[in-house]
């Protein structure tokens, strides 16, 4: 259904949006729109370095446990 718009369409309905909801409006929007996607990028950086720091702690107490782990005696050592 969409495919056939084309870049004329586009054009009628960009002139369209901005008769009706005018230049301050639409240039708000898009501000809001700018700061969203800033603040989403944000976000995923800080989670990005919470999950490197999360796994550089995991390594250091693996690395500390491991000793105690090698020591697990189970049944069939035993036998």
């Amino acid at each position: 259904m969409l495919n056939n718009i084309g870049l004329p369409g586009l054009l009628l309905i960009a002139v369209v949006v901005l008769v009706l909801f005018g230049r301050g409006k639409i240039s708000s929007l898009m501000g809001e729109v700018g700061k969203g996607i800033t603040s989403f990028k944000k976000g995923i950086n800080e989670g990005e370095e919470e999950q490197k720091n999360a796994n550089s702690d995991d390594t250091a107490e693996l690395s500390a446990d491991a000793p105690a782990v090698t020591d697990v005696k189970t049944d069939k050592d035993r036998v």
